[in-house]
C-alpha cells in the first residue's frame, strides 16, 4: 500500500535585504583580476601555438621546395641525356656510362629504362623492367607524354620487395618533330624523404608522402609518430602525379600555466574568493533554503489547485484535516465546511449512511479497505459516484498520523458503461433480429406444418359431427373416439405452434438482462425447435446431450439462447459441403474439470465442418470480422461479450473427428449465490 508523508504548511518571511552592494565590489575586482590572470597565459599559449604552427607550414614549404628541387634536378639530366639519344645512339660502353652516371647523381632513382619508337626496351639499368609491364597509371602517362611532348609522372605504386613508394616519369624523345622514343626513370619515393630531408626537421616532426587516396606511400618520422597537434599538408607539383607531402609535428599543445609565479597568483586570488565565499555562507545558505522551500510550496499549492483527483486528510481520529480545491468541487461544499469534522460528515448520501459509518469503524481500528466505490452527495442535493483509494499518512519520523484519501469523480465513467451496455443490448437485439431475418423463411415452413395439421383434423372432426348429426334421422352414430383423437391431435399442433411463436417471441424482445437460476436443459430446450429447424434445411442430424443431474447455472436466459443459437447456426453453416450422412450437429453439457475450473459447467457445441484455419482463429472474435460474404462480423464477438457478462469464457478448438469445438463456462448458482 503507497503510503503518504505529509508536511506541514506555514508562511514563510521573506529575508530583509543585508546591502549585497558591501560584497559586490570586491567580489567583482577579484573575479576581474582573476580573469586576466587567466587570460594572459592563454593569450600567450595561443600565441606559442600560432607561432608554432606558423613554423611548421614554413618548415613543410622548405621540405617541399628541397623534393621539388632534387626532382627537377633529375628531370633537367633526363632532358639532356634524352635529346642526345634522339640524335644519335652512342656505343653501348659510353651508354652504359651515362646511365650509371645518372644513377650516382641521385640515390632516389632506382631504375631507367630508353624505349625505341616501337616501344621497345634499348637500354635499363637498376631495377628489372616489371615482367608483367608498366602500371595503368604509369601508361596513362606514357601517352600523355607523348601526346603533350612534355615529361610526365605517373601515380605512385608497389615494387617488388616494397609496399609502397614507387614513381615513374615519362621523358618523350623527338627529333626534327619524329618521336624517337621515350626513357622511363622510376624513383623511391622513401630515399627521396630519407636523402634530402635534413635530420633535425625529421626529428622534430613526422613526415608523410600520401597519393591521392591518402595512402602513405613514404614516411619518415625519427622523432616517433605525431600527435596531431601541429599539422600541415602540402601538394607537390609533379606534372600528372597527385602526390601530398604531410607534416605532423611531435610536440604537444604548449601549458597553460608556462610558470610558478603565474600558478601562485591564480591560487592566492582563488583563496581570496574562498574566504569571502566563507563570510556570507551561513547567510546564503538560509536564503537560499529559505527560497527553495518557498518554490516547493507554491509549485505543490499550484499542482494540488490544478489536480482533477479530490485528496482528503484525515487523523487517527477522523477528522478531516486537509482538503484540496478538486474535493472540494466534487463535494460543492467550501474548504471551512470540511476541515475539522467528524463524521458523519455533510457529504454522505442518506442511502448510504449504514455503508460509510461500518467503512469509518473499519478506518479506525487499521482495517482500511485500500480501493472502493462509493457514492457522494452535493450541497445541492446531486449524487456524485466517486471511486476512493485509501493510504496510510505518516510524518517525517515515519510515524502513522492518519489516513490520505484520493477520490476520482466516475460520473462521465459510469455513463460511458450506462451508454456502452445501452449499445450492447441494442447490438445483441439487432442480431437476434438479423438471426431470425435468415431462419424466417424455413419459420413460415414449420408453422404451416402444424397449422395444416391442425385444419385437417378440425375438418375430420366437423365431418364426424355432420354425419352424427344427418337431419333426416339417417345419420351414422356418433364416433367420440375418432373425435376425441382428431381434437387432441388438434391441441397437440396448436401448441407446437405456439410454441415456436413463443421462441420467436422471447428471442427477439427487448429486455434487460438478468441473472437467474436456469438449468442448462431447459435453455437447450427452448431454442430447440428453431436450431431443428435450421438443421432439417440443411440435412444436419441434432444431438443433444445434458445430464438431468447437471446442476443449475446463474444465467440470463436469453442471451444464452442466443448464443447457442448462433453457434449452431454458424456450426450448421459450417458443414454444407461435406457429405450429408457426416452432417451431425452436438451439444453437449458437462460439469467442468476440477482441477482448473472448479464450480463451472461447460457447454459445447460440436460440428464435423471444415473446421478454422489458423489466420482466421487469430482475428476470430474481432468485431467486424467474417468470413461469410455476406456477414457483419459480430455473431461471435457478441457471443464472448454475453459470455463474459457471466464471468465465463468462451473458447474453440479443433474437433478430432474434423470440425470445430466451441465451448462456453457458466458458474454454477450455488457457488455464484456463495461469491
Amino acid at each position: 500500500m503507497k503510503r503518504y508523508h505529509m508536511k506541514t504548511s506555514f508562511t514563510l518571511p521573506r529575508p530583509v535585504p543585508e546591502g549585497p552592494w558591501r560584497w559586490l565590489v570586491p567580489v567583482l575586482l577579484v573575479l576581474l583580476f582573476l580573469l586576466v590572470l587567466l587570460w594572459l597565459p592563454w593569450q600567450a599559449r595561443q600565441m606559442e601555438s600560432n607561432e608554432r604552427q606558423e613554423q611548421l607550414i614554413a618548415d613543410t614549404l622548405w621540405v617541399e621546395q628541397t623534393l621539388r628541387f632534387e626532382l627537377a634536378r633529375s628531370e633537367e639530366a633526363l632532358a639532356a641525356l634524352g635529346a642526345d639519344l634522339a640524335i644519335e645512339t652512342p656505343p653501348p660502353a659510353a651508354l652504359q656510362a651515362r646511365l650509371a652516371q645518372m644513377f650516382k647523381n641521385g640515390h632516389e632513382l632506382q631504375r631507367l629504362i630508353w624505349y625505341d619508337a616501337h616501344g621497345d626496351v634499348k637500354a635499363s639499368r637498376g631495377l628489372e623492367p616489371p615482367q608483367q609491364g608498366l602500371t595503368q597509371s604509369s601508361r596513362d602517362a606514357a601517352t600523355m607524354a607523348r601526346s603533350t611532348r612534355i615529361g610526365r609522372y605517373s601515380d605512385p605504386y608497389g615494387a617488388q620487395g616494397l609496399v609502397h613508394g614507387l614513381i615513374d616519369f615519362h621523358l618523350p624523345l623527338y627529333h626534327a618533330g619524329k618521336y624517337m622514343g621515350s626513357l622511363v626513370a622510376t624513383y623511391n619515393l622513401q630515399t627521396l624523404l630519407d636523402e634530402n630531408v635534413p635530420w633535425w626537421f625529421a626529428q622534430d616532426n613526422a613526415l608523410s608522402l600520401l597519393d591521392r587516396d591518402d595512402h602513405v606511400v613514404a614516411q619518415r618520422a625519427a622523432g616517433g609518430p605525431g600527435r596531431g597537434v601541429y599539422t600541415h599538408k602540402r601538394a607537390l607539383d609533379l606534372p600528372g602525379a597527385q602526390i601530398v607531402l604531410a607534416t605532423d609535428s611531435v610536440k604537444g599543445a604548449p601549458k597553460l600555466l608556462p610558470n610558478l609565479l603565474v600558478g601562485s597568483v591564480v591560487v592566492l586570488a582563488l583563496g581570496l574568493v574562498i574566504s569571502l565565499v566563507a563570510l556570507w555562507r551561513h547567510i546564503a545558505r538560509t536564503i537560499a533554503a529559505e527560497n527553495a522551500l518557498r518554490q516547493q510550496m507554491a509549485f505543490r499549492t499550484a499542482m494540488e489547485d490544478s489536480l482533477l483527483t479530490g485528496l482528503r486528510a484525515r487523523d487517527l481520529e477522523g477528522r478531516v484535516t486537509y482538503v484540496n480545491p478538486a474535493f472540494c468541487r466534487i463535494v460543492g461544499l467550501p474548504p471551512e465546511d470540511l476541515l475539522g469534522k467528524m463524521p458523519p460528515m455533510p457529504y454522505w448520501a442518506p442511502e448510504a449512511m449504514s455503508e460509510y459509518e461500518t467503512r469509518f469503524r473499519k478506518v479506525l481500528s487499521g482495517q482500511v479497505t485500500p480501493q472502493f466505490e462509493t457514492v457522494f452527495q452535493r450541497s445541492d442535493g446531486v449524487r456524485v459516484p466517486v471511486l476512493v483509494f485509501e493510504a496510510p499518512l505518516v510524518d517525517a519520523n515515519g510515524r502513522h498520523t492518519g489516513w490520505m484519501s484520493s477520490i476520482l469523480d466516475i460520473t462521465d465513467r459510469k455513463r460511458a458503461e450506462e451508454l456502452n451496455r445501452q449499445q450492447q443490448e441494442k447490438l445483441e437485439t439487432s442480431a437476434r433480429l438479423a438471426t431470425m431475418g435468415e431462419i424466417s423463411s424455413m419459420l413460415a415452413h414449420e408453422l404451416n406444418q402444424p397449422l395444416a395439421a391442425i385444419s385437417s383434423y378440425t375438418a375430420g372432426a366437423l365431418n364426424v359431427l355432420t354425419r352424427a348429426g344427418d337431419a333426416d334421422g339417417n345419420g351414422a352414430p356418433l364416433d367420440v373416439g375418432t373425435l376425441k383423437r382428431a381434437l387432441e391431435q388438434a391441441n397437440t399442433q396448436a401448441r407446437r405452434a405456439g410454441q415456436i411463436i413463443r421462441s420467436v417471441h422471447e428471442f427477439v424482445k427487448k429486455r434487460e438482462p438478468r441473472r437467474e437460476t436456469v438449468a442448462i436443459q431447459h435453455v437447450v430446450d427452448g431454442i430447440r425447435a428453431l436450431v431443428e429447424l435450421q438443421a432439417r434445411q440443411s440435412y444436419v442430424s441434432l444431438q443433444v446431450d445434458v445430464p438431468p443431474e447437471l446442476p443449475p447455472v446463474l444465467a440470463d436466459r436469453v442471451l444464452i439462447e442466443q448464443v447457442l443459437l448462433n453457434l449452431t447456426r454458424n456450426a450448421i453453416e459450417a458443414m454444407q459441403a461435406i457429405d450429408p450422412e457426416r452432417r451431425v450437429l452436438r451439444i453437449a453439457a458437462y460439469r467442468a474439470a476440477q482441477s482448473g475450473s472448479q464450480g463451472q459447467v461447460a457447454v459445447s457445441v460440436i460440428d464435423n465442418g471444415h473446421g478454422i484455419a489458423p489466420e482466421v482463429a487469430e482475428r476470430l472474435f474481432s468485431p467486424f470480422f467474417s468470413t461469410k460474404a455476406e456477414g457483419m462480423g459480430m455473431g461471435l464477438s457478441i457471443c464472448r461479450t454475453a459470455i463474459e457478462f457471466h464471468g465465463g469464457t468462451l473458447a474453440h478448438a479443433a474437433n478430432p473427428g474434423g470440425g470445430t469445438v466451441f465451448t462456453f463456462m457458466l458458474q454454477q448458482a450455488q457457488e455464484a449465490a456463495v461469491t
